[in-house]
């Protein structure tokens, strides 16, 4: 063998190390995955009881909601809606839940409009529901059929999702004994 194939050799091993090595620092540090609850807000959630991501596995999506004080608002707008029993009875479901915060960035007297037509809130609340089961690999770029009929999209990596381009993620797939779902910080509103 020469020198200089030598070198040539040295040199290709040294880069076959090196390549995995190199992708390894540019690959995402966070990122999640199809079993786990993700996001900055699964930390507030209630850490035992029927409210925490424990407790709620043991619940259909309606009743497990109840339990959490952060979505007392859209439990309040389900039982308006006459939507409880929809919702758990439902199988493989995914639900987008707005937070309490996210109902208060509505202006009041429109969210009193709103929680007073029932019409208008059933096609609401329906937007927030896909009727299939809605894994954290299918978000990046995602786009599903909400169970009111429109189309609601997602796109993100690692832990950083957004719905509609308008509301992130900030707890997901928290498991219910018949729903996977997603935690957002703003209200979807559907196509007109």
């Amino acid at each position: 063998m020469t020198t200089r194939s030598m070198i040539h050799t040295a040199a290709l091993s040294a880069a076959a190390i090196a390549l995995p090595i190199s992708l390894g620092f540019l690959a995402p540090s966070a990122h999640a995955t199809d079993s786990e609850p993700f996001g900055s807000a699964c930390s507030s959630v209630p850490k035992e009881g029927a409210g925490s991501l424990d407790g709620m596995a043991k619940d259909p999506v309606a009743t497990a909601a109840s339990n959490n004080p952060a979505l007392s608002t859209l439990v309040t707008a389900v039982k308006k809606a006459g939507l409880v029993d929809t919702l758990n009875n439902a199988k493989d479901i995914t639900v987008f839940a707005p937070t309490n915060d996210a109902f208060k960035k509505i202006p009041k007297a429109d969210l009193n409009k709103v929680l007073a037509d029932k019409e208008q809130l059933t096609k609401l609340l329906t937007y927030h529901v896909v009727g299939d089961k809605v894994a954290p690999s299918q978000l990046s770029m995602g786009s599903f059929k909400t169970m009111e009929g429109s189309k609601l999209t997602t796109d993100g990596s690692g832990e950083s999702y957004k719905v509609n381009d308008t509301s992130n993620i900030v707890c997901g797939n928290v498991k219910t004994a018949n729903a996977t779902v997603y935690i957002i910080d703003s209200v979807l509103m559907p196509p007109k």
